[in-house]
């Protein structure tokens, strides 16, 4: 059974790898499609980023439970292959989009089957023994790291020819991995390990009632919404935020989210190995949270280029908190609850990314735009630090509750 396990997680592994890099390719050109379509400046440019992160991740908390539901059923393979498929579309319809109804139109195509992340964290658990599935977890954070290396950096060399041919780069890019999928990936969830499809517990509302079966885990669900609202300062923000503040342009964009990849890649794919067993996963998820908060405040601070590359080290060592209260989640639900579980945090992360985007995109747009009496580019980077801070005290109460012993 070991034996087996290590080449599926490897499969699962490149498939993401090659997934996150067609995300990627397009990061560093979407302000600039933008503001082609819409003839706008790029604050109002940030407004729309925002929306249609909305309207992906609105479909996607409709979706995800569904998909989850499925994946527990049918297998997380044929689910996979449906989800890498539909990010394609996704891709096809922004390379030749005429207006800006047709980038919202191919976000919805995307949430609605975009289950490739939610269905990876199911097949990890599948293959993973408890001790091991907090790291493993982790290398899913490694796997994004690296794509965000190749991805931006790709994106940032090809944005010059055209705001449109990174988007055809990433469709061709999907492709081969679905064809990857499709041909070598195997399957992970045994047949005694599947459950039947129930729509009852297959939408948001029953698939995040369903979390109440778990008491115990539902502070540290609470945190890591917490964590997903404020991480959207950088993951919705950053291209927005250093045009306005730095003037960048797209291959210093691209350049600045590979630095991010690589450091996300070093810390959850090598470090994140050695630092949680040693300080066990309660104090990771201390440890993480305060080191995300700081890099928060530093970015929100920093007034040059040099810095912002400086300061993304100390931001990207929070992530050893994120797996390992993945690991603690996951470590309270059963096998045959997995898919479920990932599916209602899949549709959780979505309801935070329906606001975080818009909160995020608003508050930059509110504090750069022209004429305002309150400059400051870095206010939603320092929200972010007081979200995370908000989220380590939330997490600190529900462990410590856990943790008590009976009286």
């Amino acid at each position: 059974m070991r034996s087996s396990r290590t080449p599926a997680l490897g499969f699962i592994l490149a498939t993401l790898l090659i997934d996150v890099a067609g995300l990627g390719i397009i990061i560093p050109v979407m302000p600039k499609l933008i503001t082609e379509l819409t003839g706008e400046p790029i604050s109002a440019a940030a407004r729309w980023g925002g929306w249609m992160t909305f309207a992906y991740a609105a479909t996607q908390f409709l979706c995800a439970p569904i998909m989850g539901g499925l994946s527990d059923r049918f297998g997380r393979r044929p689910v996979l292959l449906a989800s890498l498929f539909g990010f394609a579309l996704d891709y096809a319809f922004m390379a030749v989009a005429p207006t800006i109804t047709w980038l919202f139109v191919s976000r919805v195509i995307a949430g609605a089957l975009g289950a490739s992340f939610t269905t990876a964290a199911a097949y990890i658990a599948d293959v993973s023994p408890p001790e091991k599935r907090a790291q493993n977890f982790g290398m899913i954070g490694a796997v994004f790291g690296l794509g965000f290396i190749l991805g931006p950096l790709m994106g940032g060399l090809l944005g010059p020819y055209g705001a449109r041919v990174p988007f055809i780069a990433s469709c061709g890019l999907t492709l081969v991995n679905w064809l990857f999928g499709f041909f070598i990936l195997p399957e992970s969830l045994k047949p005694e390990n599947r459950r039947a499809f129930d729509w009852k517990r297959a939408n948001p509302v029953g698939s995040l009632a369903g979390l109440r079966r778990h008491p115990v885990i539902l502070g540290l669900v609470a945190s890591l919404v917490l964590v997903n609202i404020a991480a959207h300062a950088v993951q919705s923000n950053w291209s927005y935020y250093t045009i306005e503040k730095f003037h960048w342009s797209e291959r210093t964009i691209g350049a600045s989210i590979a630095v991010i990849g690589l450091a996300i890649a070093l810390v959850q794919g090598g470090l994140i190995r050695v630092v949680i067993p040693r300080l066990g996963q309660q104090r990771s998820v201390y440890t993480g949270l305060a080191l995300y908060s700081l890099g928060f405040f530093l970015y929100a601070t920093a007034t040059t280029t040099w810095q912002m590359f400086a300061y993304t080290f100390v931001y990207c060592l929070g992530g050893i908190a994120g797996p390992a209260i993945q690991g603690l989640i996951s470590g309270s639900v059963p096998a045959n609850e997995q898919g479920e579980l990932q599916g209602a945090l899949t549709s959780l992360m979505s309801f935070t990314t329906i606001f975080g985007p818009l909160i995020m995109a608003n508050v930059f747009s509110f504090f750069s735009e022209a004429g305002t009496r309150h400059y400051f580019p870095g206010a939603a980077m320092a929200l972010g630090g007081v979200l995370t801070l908000t989220s380590a005290l939330l997490a600190r109460s529900s462990l410590r509750r856990t943790t008590r012993p009976a009286a």
